[in-house]
């Protein structure tokens, strides 16, 4: 029996409901299409695939650094999960807390392993048509250097360096988000992709190392927004453009209430069965983007840290906006 790589990705999405994991064998650099045996191997039951039809992937386009290794032995064990989780009261202000940065990647690393299968099946897909969206609004030139801040599972990295680009670094604060991009299999004829564990307030490069700074999605998630642009603009190179993809309010009155009954009622009970979270992530999710600033608010804050030429481009019936501002 013959399965497509998409039925094995699908298959490894779906593990934390079904309850099994799928454990691909390493196919020999010589080999392009096959490997004789893979097994499924479930937690209740027996399973086996023979012959799953993969193709080769390619680790030598990956890397993995990480920038906090010799800080670990310092580093506090994290609180449970449960001490961690998002309550009634703490989601009334999301973007204050103070331990908002241990909540997050709680929460992140809670739901890597189910993330993709939860930005496809309730975005409906729309979320890969936003991120090539993104791609073309940072208007690439060829041989240019691009940083993913918030890489998550490395989608939007990966999409970068599906064009003429030299060099795609993914930043990400959750060692888990990070795990899951480093064992994508690499698309064909890409640049190679980094990725790095880091902060998106404190940036571990020099000044003036990027032509293209992106953050999809994430910088809601950042303690100080502000804090977070700057850093995006010290570290690109005059003439660069810094990319931020977030989600926003639809302004028609009709589309707003549906947009919020789905995404306050259906999307965090049907996600959150998906992912079987105990952290409230996909609670946090709609009230993290009902509380943060709105679009002019973002455009000042890219004003304020230094970026010029600020454009916007609202997608699908303004559920999502690209901001793109110029580092002169």
């Amino acid at each position: 029996m013959f399965i497509s790589v998409e039925v094995l990705r699908i298959l490894n999405w779906v593990r934390p409901v079904a309850g099994f994991t799928l454990h691909p064998a390493t196919a020999p650099k010589t080999s392009s299409k096959r490997a004789t045996t893979d097994i499924l191997d479930p937690r209740n039951g027996i399973f086996v695939i023979m012959s799953i039809l993969y193709p080769t992937h390619h680790p030598e386009r990956y890397s993995f650094v990480s920038t906090s290794a010799g800080k670990q032995s310092d580093k506090k064990p994290p609180p449970p999960v449960d001490e961690l989780a998002w309550s009634d009261e703490l989601l009334r202000d999301p973007h204050h807390q103070k331990d908002k940065a241990e909540r997050v990647e709680a929460m992140f690393s809670a739901i890597a392993p189910s993330y993709d299968l939860n930005n496809r099946v309730h975005s409906l897909w729309r979320d890969q048509a936003w991120r090539k969206a993104a791609v073309r609004f940072a208007q690439l030139q060829n041989g240019e250097r691009v940083l993913d801040v918030a890489t998550g599972t490395g989608d939007l990295a990966r999409a970068f360096a599906r064009e003429k680009v030299s060099e795609v670094v993914g930043l990400d604060f959750t060692q888990a988000m990070l795990d899951v991009a480093a064992q994508k299999p690499t698309p064909p004829g890409t640049a190679p992709i980094s990725y790095v564990r880091g902060d998106a307030m404190d940036l571990p490069f020099e000044d003036q190392t990027f032509d293209v700074v992106s953050i999809a999605f994430g910088i809601r998630n950042v303690l100080d927004p502000l804090k977070a642009i700057s850093e995006f603009h010290r570290v690109l190179r005059p003439g660069g453009r810094c990319l931020i993809l977030e989600f926003t309010l639809p302004r028609n009155a009709v589309l707003r209430a549906g947009y919020n009954f789905y995404f306050r009622r259906i999307l965090p009970v049907t996600a959150t069965l998906i992912s079987r979270d105990r952290t409230g992530a996909y609670r946090y999710l709609p009230e993290s983007v009902n509380t943060f600033i709105n679009e002019e608010q973002m455009s000042g804050l890219m004003q304020q840290a230094g970026f010029k030429n600020i454009a916007r481009r609202r997608l699908t019936l303004g559920i999502a906006c690209l901001y793109r501002g110029l580092r002169s």
